[in-house]
């Protein structure tokens, strides 16, 4: 049985963003990157390792995702990454004092379509405050109907489709993993539309 704290497992989308990040780690050095809906933080982990100066989040409601966040980072020897409670849709101090962004990551957090526009809200917010940032969300495709192309229009946001041919992520076994098995998996990075 599933716990109803989903950041608790590491999802096939997670796998393949994380691979995305290794196929551009030449690049992660010294880059600011924020990871929203962390979990078990596999992306952001991989993007520290990587160079990356990190900064893990999940909902400020669920403390155990936090944690979960804190292990990873202590199993990753990666010990100063900080852990911050952001929740989707809500302006907090937290998220109004992060300090400049160049990369925000999402594995799996258009999930449900309940969440999809506080989702591309807070995605807005900091874009705004970083027009120069992007923000680099792999999906899983649960459902032909659910879909976030208008809620891109209406926060002023676009969408590049990345195939995922082009980093070698369109195998059910990547890095030793069968998590992205024979689910449909997409990516897409979302920026301001200018």
């Amino acid at each position: 049985v599933l716990d109803s704290q989903y950041g608790m497992y590491v999802w096939p989308c997670a796998v393949v963003l994380a691979q995305y990040l290794w196929t551009h780690r030449r690049s992660l050095p010294g880059k600011r990157v924020l990871e929203i809906g962390a979990g078990v933080s596999l992306p952001g982990v991989v993007a520290a390792r990587c160079g990356a100066q990190v900064i893990l989040s999940d909902s400020e409601e669920l403390p155990h995702c936090l944690q979960r966040c804190r292990s990873s980072c202590l199993m990753n020897r990666l010990p100063h990454v900080p852990v911050l409670g952001l929740t989707w849709g809500r302006v907090s101090p937290e998220l109004l004092s992060l300090a400049p962004i160049d990369i925000i990551l999402g594995s799996d957090v258009f999930f449900d379509p309940k969440d999809f526009e506080d989702i591309l809200s807070t995605i807005y917010f900091l874009l705004e405050k970083n027009p120069q940032a992007q923000f680099w969300t792999t999906y899983q495709v649960r459902s032909a109907d659910w879909s976030i192309e208008a809620l891109l229009y209406k926060w002023n946001l676009k969408s590049i489709h990345v195939p995922l041919h082009s980093f070698g992520a369109d195998k059910e076994h990547l890095a030793s993993s069968s998590l992205p098995g024979r689910h449909t998996i997409e990516m897409i990075i979302i920026s301001l539309a200018q």
